[in-house]
This record gives structure tokens, C-alpha cells and sequence, in this order.
């Protein structure tokens, strides 16, 4: 029978309460659902069996890294269409006193009573009642036939040692999202080998909006001949590269990834800035060598934590001279109701960012000014971080086969999933990026700022 994809479209329907948003085409050859618009396709019943093991984003996740789903058409349409059913970033309703289980927390729901090979059919009697719960129970086994369970893609980031946030998982933390090869993020970031969010121009390409960020970010701090900058999670060596050639200053660039490190030092040695840039493979915490008249931390801080996060603070503060300036660039999202509710997406855990975090502005700002910081600006980048996922995702469609020839077939889909859901992240007001100007009051108050700090000055000649 080829009926994989009606069954699996009214079942779908039943669990997230609303009409399947995108077509569906089943294993068998079938297909449901609206005749256009992007096709979300099970290449095999194993897609099943990932999200029957494991309800949510993590085994949607597994299931896409995979392989056995796929798209055809248009990945941001499909996940615009489907993100208000399975990915719920809005504002928390009302609570209900007596709420039913819709979405995934249905999906979540039937877990716990799928038949174990050694322990036959376990469940609650609340569930057991419900008709509708026993028809999905039955009929997810029947199309799933759900043993063994399978393993986790290899591309998924092994179980880490160690205290979170600590030196060495945080070493391991960034091994897994940066050490995959300098080439890769070639094809990915282009020439500018920037990975946080552009500076766009109506008109502008990629490269024009990344040296134009970082341009703005080396007004901002105000940098002149002779001054140090230390650039925290230098990256491959970008932004050290644009203040030493544009600005003549002095720059300390620090990262935890041995292959960034590697490509930064011999792009500063390309470009007869050696004696100006010295990149070290070193933990913010372990730099002891200051005081640095700037400091600049872009795409940084999303990886400290927020029980490290006032370490962080007070430790860039100390590193920094009276009337020096930091230039805070960093991820954000909207506060919840209950901040000890908040978890770490699943899939960017498992695949993209080990232990990484965000916070709304609001911490971010109170935890820079609790450090002594004086806080001078804000601005705000949300949109223009869509437009560099839009453009990023475009680069690696483009450069698909060199992509998967130099990491994997798995880790080229991590990062389209990634970066396109991300895009409409930002798009959509559920993440948000913002660039925090604060300086180390001198004494007296003295902040060294103008009066129109907006204005920021023109760029200074080395």
C-alpha cells in the first residue's frame, strides 16, 4: 500500500490541531497536503523512529542531519509554514488551569507509551483514556515499527566532561563548532572570513557589509595609532587584521580554536602585520598582560554562560584602562516569564553550539554596569543579521558539493538548518543581536566620550 503520506498528514493534523501547513511525500511514493509550496520529504520510516525516540526539536533535528528528511523547494518557506506549529517563541499565553496537550507536547506526551521490546505497552491511565491518544499510538507504531532505536548522527557533539563553562569543556565546546575545517567556512563566510553579523549598506554586498561592521566597530572604540586592542574570540584574525592595516594600533588576538589561531597568524604574515598582531590560543580568563586602551568582543559572549557571564565582566573590566573602551557585540532574546525556566535549544546543544547561551539585553547590560563598566550605547542589529544568514546560506547552497567533500553530508545540513532557521529568527523578532558600548570611567567620572558619540569619527590614518 502506498498510503504512508495520508495517514501521516491526518495524524499530524490530530497532534498539532491545525491543517498540515506543507506538502508531505512519504517513503512509499505517497504525498498529502497542499499542492504547492515547498515538499517536506521522509526518505525513510527511520524520520519516524527519530522523532518517536525523541519527541521535539531534537529528533526533527536527527532526523534532517540524517538525511532521512529532506526538502525540496524552498527551506524558508517550509519553515516559516511550519515554525508557529513546532516552534513556539512567542509571548506565553494565558495559563489554563486545565490546558490540553497540542503540538509537539502531544507528540512529547506519546513517548512514554510506546512498546518496549522487554516491558510491553507502559502508560498512564489519563493517556489510556483518551481514544485519540490510542488511535496515534497505534498508528505512529504501525508506520514507524519503531525498534532499533536509531543512533544519533555522527556529526551530533559527544557528551562532554567537566563543568559547564569551565577552561577545558569550553575548549571543547569551540573545538566542535570551529575546528571543522578553515576551507569550510570559506565556502560559508567568504572572503571575509567574518563570523558574526554584517553592517549593511542598501546595495551592499557580503564583503562591502563585513568591513563595514568592522569599521564601525573600530570608531566605536575610538582606536589610534600606538593604542592596544584586545580582541576577545578573534575568530580568523578579521577584526585584528582591519584595526592594525586601517587603524595602526597594536592588537592581542586571543581564541580557543587551534585552527582558527593557525589561519589568523599566516593571513597577519601575508599581510606584513606580524609585528602588529599576536594571536594566541588562550582563555580570556588566562590573559594577564594588560591594561589594554580597547577591547573588542564580537560573537564572543553567546559561548561564556550566564553563571560565568559576571566573571566575564569584571575580568574584561580589569583588563581594561581607565577611559578605555569595550565594544560588546552579542546574540540576544526576548526575556522569558520565568528566567529559571530557560533552556538551551536541543539542537543548537547538540549540533552547532555546545553550551552555548543567550540572554535578553537587559541582563547583558545589568551584568556589564554591575562590573563598573559605564554603559554608553546601544545598538541594535537584528535585521541586519538576517540579511547575513540570507546571504551565508546562499554561499554554502552554492558551494553544496565542496561543502559535504570537506566536512560531511550531515554537518553541510547542520549548518543550512541552522543558519536559515536563524535568519528567520532574527526576522521574526524571536533573536536579536546588539552591539553594547560601554567604557571604564576614569577618575572623577571622566568617560573620554564626545558629546554627539554618535557621530563616531572618521577613521584615522596609521
Amino acid at each position: 500500500m502506498t498510503d504512508a503520506a495520508p495517514r501521516l498528514a491526518a495524524l499530524a493534523e490530530t497532534l498539532l490541531g491545525a491543517p498540515v501547513p506543507v506538502r508531505i511525500r512519504a517513503w512509499d511514493g505517497s504525498e498529502a497536503g497542499p499542492s504547492t509550496g515547498p515538499t517536506l520529504v521522509l526518505n525513510h520510516r527511520r524520520a519516524l523512529r527519530r522523532m518517536l525516540w525523541k519527541p521535539g526539536e531534537l529528533g526533527l533535528a536527527r532526523a534532517w542531519v540524517a538525511g532521512d528528511l529532506t526538502v525540496e523547494g524552498d527551506l524558508f518557506e517550509l519553515l516559516d509554514r511550519v515554525a508557529g506549529l513546532l516552534w513556539e517563541r512567542g509571548p506565553a499565553p494565558a495559563p489554563d488551569p486545565k490546558p490540553a496537550p497540542t503540538g509537539l507536547a502531544k507528540l512529547a506526551a506519546l513517548r512514554p507509551h510506546l512498546p518496549a521490546p522487554s516491558s510491553g505497552v507502559a502508560g498512564t491511565a489519563a493517556l489510556l483514556r483518551d481514544p485519540e491518544a490510542r488511535a496515534a499510538v497505534r498508528d505512529l507504531i504501525a508506520l514507524a515499527r519503531p525498534w532499533p532505536a536509531p543512533a544519533p548522527p555522527p556529526e551530533e557533539a559527544v557528551r562532554r566532561g567537566g563543568a559547564v563553562h569551565s577552561k577545558g569543556r569550553d575548549r571543547q565546546a569551540i573545538s566542535h563548532h570551529y575546528d571543522v575545517g578553515n576551507a569550510f567556512y570559506e565556502h560559508v563566510l567568504g572572503p571575509s572570513m567574518v563570523y558574526s553579523c554584517a553592517y549593511w549598506s542598501p546595495g551592499g554586498t557580503l564583503e562591502d557589509a563585513q568591513r563595514d561592521k568592522l569599521d564601525l566597530v573600530c570608531r566605536k572604540l575610538d582606536l589610534a595609532p600606538g593604542q592596544r586592542l584586545l580582541d576577545v574570540g578573534c575568530g580568523w584574525g578579521s577584526m585584528a587584521l582591519h584595526a592594525a592595516r586601517e587603524y595602526g594600533v597594536q592588537v592581542t588576538g586571543i581564541t580557543l580554536s587551534q585552527e582558527q589561531a593557525v589561519y589568523a597568524r599566516k593571513r597577519a604574515a601575508e599581510e606584513g602585520l606580524a609585528d602588529r598582531i599576536d594571536i594566541r590560543v588562550q582563555d580570556y580568563r588566562d590573559v594577564k598582560d594588560g591594561p589594554f586602551d580597547a577591547i573588542s568582543s564580537i560573537g564572543m559572549a553567546e559561548h561564556v554562560g550566564a553563571a560565568r557571564y559576571r566573571e566575564y565582566a569584571h575580568t574584561l573590566h580589569a583588563l581594561l584602562r581607565p577611559g578605555g573602551r569595550l565594544l560588546n557585540h552579542q546574540i540576544g532574546r526576548p526575556p522569558e516569564p520565568d528566567e529559571e525556566a530557560y533552556r538551551v535549544d536541543e539542537f543548537i546543544d547538540a549540533y552547532v553550539f555546545p553550551d552555548g547561551e543567550l540572554s535578553p539585553i537587559g541582563t547583558t547590560v545589568g551584568e556589564l554596569e554591575r562590573a563598573g563598566f559605564e554603559v554608553r550605547d546601544v545598538e541594535a542589529l537584528r535585521e541586519h543579521y538576517a540579511l547575513t544568514l540570507r546571504a551565508w546560506v546562499g554561499r554554502l547552497e552554492r558551494h553544496w558539493d565542496e561543502a559535504v567533500r570537506l566536512t560531511s553530508p550531515g554537518r553541510a545540513r547542520v549548518w543550512l538548518l541552522y543558519m536559515a532557521a536563524s535568519a528567520l529568527g532574527f526576522e521574526h523578532n524571536r533573536l536579536g543581536v546588539n552591539q553594547v558600548l560601554v567604557v571604564r570611567p576614569g577618575n572623577g567620572g571622566v568617560s573620554g566620550m564626545p558629546l554627539r558619540a554618535r557621530e563616531w569619527g572618521a577613521p584615522q590614518a596609521p
